[in-house]
């Protein structure tokens, strides 16, 4: 309530377990970009339910937060100092921000090209475009900002968490991925960009029970796995089962050629059975587009941009 009278400039809150838990919750529903600070006895380990997909910055209080002594003065001095700087810049930010709407788009180093023309065609039309990098919790970012009104369209192009949560790999944003923007009537255009792959750490923390699948070593942090034509078939299903629950304009892209920089022609991951299960499945989608491109040319971004641009303007 204050932050939509106006009266918020940024939140700072200190707590233990309990008080981190209850400022977390409270500030789980405010925008992103309104500064959010929580000093914790908790921030030195595992973080993610205080963070979530949002924006939160947390401080370590290195002695606990009952009382005032010299070590607690000086660690509450700084965040009250961090938070009324981050209160001045957040004020002076949206005094200098225009009005170009906003679009998310999804993008994973393999689907860099196509998301960079898309990008560079949409803000030609006139939109600021938030990239998400498709990690789990890029996916996870992007669906809650869907669902906070901020967004004017969506272009999904990079849908590979989906892949990570069917198969079991280290990056799915988890069963809901791909349902916000459709929820919430948000316009969109979809792609199987990366669906190719699941992705796990070094190549020795890979399960045991993927012995004989398909590996390659991107880096030597990450380790990727293709995905076979019976994987790709359902992620197809789930894609189209998602996308036509949709009470929004929906509309899904297909690259005939390959998904990724990998399942190009030549390159490590190219299965064209696996992709014709994939594509097969997503025709029972009927607002659907199917290109004799692969998603990294150039003109399939622009492709997906021009349409959600056309989308954002019918739903005007």
């Amino acid at each position: 309530e204050l932050h939509a009278a106006g009266r918020v400039s940024a939140v700072l809150a200190v707590g233990g377990s309990g008080g981190s838990s209850i400022a977390a919750r409270a500030v789980r529903d405010l925008p992103i970009g309104l500064p959010k600070l929580i000093v914790s006895t908790m921030a030195s380990g595992e973080v993610s339910p205080y963070v979530g997909a949002k924006d939160v910055t947390l401080m370590y209080s290195v002695v606990d937060v009952a009382g005032l002594n010299r070590v607690s003065r000086v660690i509450l001095g700084n965040a009250a100092a961090a938070a009324a700087g981050m209160a001045a810049a957040h004020r002076e930010r949206r005094a200098d921000e225009g009005d170009r709407p906003l679009v998310g788009a999804t993008m994973f180093g393999v689907t860099t090209p196509a998301v960079d023309a898309a990008r560079e065609r949409l803000r030609e039309l006139g939109y600021e475009v938030l990239v998400f990098h498709a990690t789990g919790a890029g996916g996870r970012a992007m669906e809650g900002l869907a669902g906070s009104g901020l967004l004017a369209g969506v272009l999904d192009l990079t849908t590979t968490e989906l892949a990570d949560d069917l198969v079991g790999g280290v990056l799915s944003a988890g069963p809901d991925r791909l349902t916000a923007a459709g929820r919430h009537g948000v316009p969109q255009v979809v792609a199987p960009g990366a669906l190719d792959m699941v992705n796990f750490g070094p190549r020795d923390t890979v399960p045991d029970r993927f012995a004989g699948r398909e590996l390659y070593a991107h880096n030597p942090a990450v380790t990727l796995m293709r995905t076979t034509p019976e994987e790709m078939a359902e992620l197809g299903r789930r894609i189209a089962t998602k996308l036509s629950g949709a009470t929004g304009p929906a509309e899904l892209f297909v690259p005939l050629k390959g998904v990724s920089a990998l399942d190009a022609e030549g390159m490590p991951f190219h299965d064209p059975e696996a992709d014709r299960a994939c594509f097969a499945a997503l025709a029972a989608f009927p607002a659907t587009v199917r290109l004799d491109l692969h998603v990294n040319d150039p003109e399939f971004g622009r492709a997906m941009a021009d349409r959600l641009h056309e989308l954002i303007g019918e739903r005007r």
